[in-house]
């Protein structure tokens, strides 16, 4: 359905804003039960976060990012058409200059979270 709808950008825009929702609502879950590992098993705790420091991790890692990433600047896009409705007009645009956004300073920082995992070193040292 999501390929042969001819809703538009407007239609992909909610159909990502959703599914970015749903995965974030999933990282909650994952995280409270692997908090609550703490308590219960706290080898079995130490296991968890052994996953989360390998390879697959980082790349989990990195979508959750992206997700929190999209959401939040998708999030901003529709605040500013339910408070200025004008810019309905330019609801494409601004769509557009999510994904701008989003690719600007979304690579680099995926680049920071995965090149760790892959043996190689930290492209920026922010003296943290």
């Amino acid at each position: 359905m999501l390929l042969r709808y001819r809703g538009g950008e407007g239609m992909l825009a909610w159909a990502f804003h959703r599914i970015a929702g749903v995965a974030i609502w999933a990282f909650i879950l994952l995280h409270v039960l692997d908090i609550w590992l703490v308590s219960v098993n706290p080898e079995l705790y130490e296991e968890v976060l052994d996953i989360y420091a390998s390879p697959i991790g980082r790349v989990g890692e990195t979508l959750l990012g992206a997700a929190l990433f999209y959401h939040a600047l998708n999030g901003l896009r529709i605040i500013i058409m339910d408070f200025w409705p004008a810019t309905t007009r330019y609801h494409k645009q601004l769509w557009y200059g999510v994904w701008v956004i989003f690719f600007i300073i979304g690579l680099p920082v995926a680049w920071q979270i995965m090149a760790p995992a892959f043996g190689m070193a930290q492209p920026f040292d922010f003296g943290l």
